[in-house]
């Protein structure tokens, strides 16, 4: 991931590296020095000479560098002379800007056109009012009216949930996609810099839906409306499965962060684990939809897997681990604990979510 970025005689010096140790400065494009995996000192010292008017320059940058907390501590000097001196921490990591890789040549692919379709789509808010209706339209097919405006009343909660982070991130976000038969999708134009805002991010889509839950669930208690106890629980079925820990799934994204911060095997394990676990509820249940996401995960593990060396995502410390931990289980349980209190009333429909976790 890139460290730390600063301006040296007019061009911009970078340095990257990973929790692995090694460290690549380079000076624009150019990489001029490189420090391999050790895990005897956390300090660092980078010495390149440069060519200019003046004759040869000498620069060194040199600090200390501890994963966990992240606290990074340089300094930039020039023929000896400290050109800069400064410190960073996590928060400076999540507001920077993610850097652009160099633009490559033009080549064809149906992947990259398909890519592009996607961009095209997105940038056009036609989309979301076309998209929405067919939502609609298919959820009013498939189950009633009733149930379509409530069904699209807790994904759009859920997914509010999603933009919500990403504005405490600072991100921009392009809104809400309604996608008739496989939910929604909340969509931002930035990318992330840490795991944590990946955590944050994926969890606060169920965490609204479990708010939503306990809302309906007080409503039904106070008015004895049934459709509200039947939002209460659908949605928190609905949000419960996204917590499933299979990528791509919200659950899947939590799990990722958690176990890629600790290590690129215990991460890869982990997510091929709840590849399979979703491979055995789809086949339990003869989900197609989860089947089908299952073949998005599998890319993403593959991917993710490629570039564990090369993760531009600062990990998680070992306090936001437990955080995400327990973060993650309350939520479960919560949505876990609806579905159970609802399931004890002699409504049949009411309780064929518990009846669909009992089996």
């Amino acid at each position: 991931m890139q460290l730390l970025e600063t301006q040296c005689l007019g061009k911009t010096l970078r340095l990257e590296g990973s929790m692995a140790g090694w460290q690549q400065l380079f000076w624009d494009d150019q990489c001029v020095s490189q420090i391999d995996a050790s895990a005897d000192s956390d300090t660092f010292v980078h010495k390149f000479p440069l060519q200019n008017a003046q004759g040869e320059l000498h620069v060194e940058l040199n600090g200390s560098l501890e994963w966990q907390p992240f606290d990074l501590q340089f300094k930039l000097l020039i023929n000896d002379e400290l050109v800069e001196e400064s410190t960073l921490n996590e928060k400076d990591i999540e507001q920077r800007d993610v850097s652009q890789n160099k633009k490559q040549p033009f080549k064809f692919s149906f992947v990259g056109m398909a890519g592009l379709g996607l961009k095209l789509l997105k940038s056009a808010k036609i989309v979301k009012v076309l998209f929405a209706a067919g939502s609609l339209a298919a959820y009013s097919w498939l189950f009633s009216i009733e149930f379509a405006i409530a069904l699209i009343l807790c994904l759009v909660f859920h997914e509010y949930g999603h933009i919500k982070a990403m504005k405490y991130f600072g991100l921009k976000t392009k809104g809400i996609y309604l996608i008739p038969f496989v939910g929604g999708l909340a969509l931002s134009d930035d990318k992330i810099n840490t795991r944590w805002q990946d955590v944050v991010i994926s969890i606060m889509g169920p965490f609204f839906g479990l708010i939503l839950s306990v809302a309906a669930l007080i409503g039904y208690w106070i008015t004895d409306i049934e459709i509200l106890a039947g939002i209460a629980v659908f949605n928190a079925l609905l949000n419960l499965f996204n917590l499933l820990p299979v990528l791509p799934l919200d659950g899947g994204h939590v799990l990722k962060s958690i176990t890629f911060s600790i290590n690129s095997r215990i991460g890869l394990v982990a997510c091929i684990l709840g590849a399979a676990l979703g491979i055995y509820i789809s086949y339990q249940f003869g989900l197609a939809l989860l089947g089908f996401l299952l073949a998005i995960g599998c890319v993403e593990i593959f991917f993710e897997y490629k570039r564990r060396h090369l993760s531009q995502l600062l990990p998680l410390n070992r306090y936001a681990q437990i955080v995400s931990g327990v973060w993650y289980v309350l939520t479960v349980g919560g949505l876990s604990a609806i579905i159970w209190l609802v399931g004890q009333t002699d409504n049949g429909a009411l309780s064929l979510p518990l009846k669909i976790l009992n089996s």
